[in-house]
């Protein structure tokens, strides 16, 4: 059921946004009375599935998962139909319009790309708000189990103050995203601020060890369930875990210390039950552990124990529009900031590039409304900016050439741009092959 969940997921996300892309495209090839002979979801390699041609345009959907396209009359494109290219223009032909009506015709999947992001963000902002804690009431710092980042020199109970200079006011699910990119990040230990220079190769690092989030909120050590070989059936399930031998455990991480320094061992304890405390004896087993299952508290219940403050955020409609244009600004800026990583031999970050597996396991194994459409908007920005990328056979190399012929007034020749789209669909295969044989490597070897 998780693969159906999963896999629903992510061909809904990719065929909204391959048709939306494609459509920016369909529109003002319309508008400017251009000849649309397909339309199509996937691609119909020798076959398709379903078909139906309505007035000039074929509409269908194709076999191949690979993305989607719309053939445009006149044009250089995938198709290399060089018996069309051979006729004489026609007005109709994408080659005969103008070239700036040429340049938004091309720019307009992308433009389509980024609004829809901007819109899901408004739109997600004005159902479900936004809920984070302050960074200033984050008192006891953060949790820091991720090797990596132990690694970089962070320390549970750090406290992150700034990530390149900008100051952090929220802790929140970004934030992780943000030390990711960094080159520099200030926290707080012991009420003394250091600067923390990240490694270089910090995304490859990361690759390499557990899938630990870098940073996360401290929790309380919470009883889930007595196991029934366990030598404490004095403890219940939702008991909360106060003090060992005297000392605060306020937090599961102060536990575990203390645990491990007394295995074998009998220890006294206070807990929280039913909002009481209680005094117990425990005996700690050879692995500095009580025998018991772990339990968790929602935020809510966190706030009402005293340990954070949550901020519940809503939004009227009007609030959200500049909310989601920042937010989609920030996500737009911050993957940016991942393109130029992955570029950067010395970052390493070309060996986490991922195809069609890693983004699908992106999806949560159960439906979440509110994680798909955030993790749609976020693809929708990851496509809108590769097809930027001036490389012959995306739409940033014809909208490269196009601004060539407006800048000179030279429009390149048919056979250059027949040589450059087989050179760019060579290169963009290529890149097709690394990133899927990244996900294939990863599965055999684990990571």
């Amino acid at each position: 059921m998780e693969i159906v969940i999963k896999l629903s997921q992510f061909l809904l996300s990719l065929s909204l946004l391959i048709i939306l892309h494609e459509l920016g495209h369909f529109i003002p090839a319309k508008l400017f009375k251009t000849r649309v002979e397909k339309f199509y979801l996937f691609f119909d390699v020798k076959y398709s599935l379903l078909k139906k041609k309505i007035g000039e345009t074929e509409y269908g959907i194709g076999w191949l998962p690979l993305g989607g396209y719309v053939k445009i009359s006149g044009m250089i494109d995938e198709s290399m139909d060089k018996e069309q290219m051979a006729l004489p223009p026609q007005p109709w032909e994408f080659r005969s319009k103008p070239a700036w009506q040429r340049l938004i015709i091309m720019l307009g999947g992308v433009t389509v790309n980024f609004i829809l992001a901007f819109i899901i963000y408004i739109g997600m902002a004005y159902a479900y708000g936004d809920s984070y804690i302050a960074n200033a009431d984050m008192k006891d710092g953060v949790l820091i189990e991720n090797q990596a980042m132990i690694n970089a020199g962070f320390k549970s109970g750090d406290k992150v103050v700034a990530v390149d200079g900008e100051k952090i006011i929220r802790f929140d699910k970004e934030i992780n995203g943000k030390i990711i990119l960094a080159k520099d990040v200030v926290i707080e230990r012991n009420g003394v601020e250091q600067n923390i220079k990240m490694p270089s190769d910090f995304v490859d690092q990361l690759s390499k060890v557990e899938k630990e989030p870098l940073t996360t909120i401290r929790i309380p050590f919470v009883i889930g369930n007595v196991a029934d070989e366990s030598l404490n059936k004095d403890l219940k399930a939702k008991d909360i875990l106060l003090s060992l031998n005297g000392q605060t455990t306020k937090y599961l991480d102060q536990a575990k210390v203390i645990l491990e320094s007394n295995k074998n061992k009998s220890i006294t304890a206070i807990v929280l039950r039913d909002q009481k405390q209680v005094a117990l004896n425990l005996k700690v087993n050879n692995e500095g552990k009580l025998g018991v299952q772990l339990g968790g508290l929602g935020l809510d219940s966190l706030e009402k124990l005293g340990y954070y403050k949550i901020t519940h955020q809503k939004y009227s409609f009007m609030e959200s529009i500049p909310f989601g244009i920042v937010k989609g600004k920030d996500q737009l800026v911050g993957y940016g900031k991942q393109l130029k990583m992955i570029f950067n031999p010395e970052t390493k970050a070309y060996k986490q590039v991922g195809g069609f597996h890693a983004i699908y396991n992106i999806f949560p194994s159960s439906w979440s409304w509110e994680v798909f459409w955030s993790i749609t908007a976020i693809l929708s920005i990851m496509l809108g900016v590769m097809n930027l990328l001036p490389i012959p056979a995306l739409d940033g190399g014809h909208v490269m050439f196009l601004l060539f012929e407006i800048v000179s007034g030279k429009k390149p020749s048919d056979k250059f741009l027949e040589n450059a789209q087989m050179v760019g669909f060579v290169l963009l295969i290529s890149l097709l092959l690394f990133a899927n044989g990244n996900d294939i490597y990863k599965a055999i070897v684990g990571k």
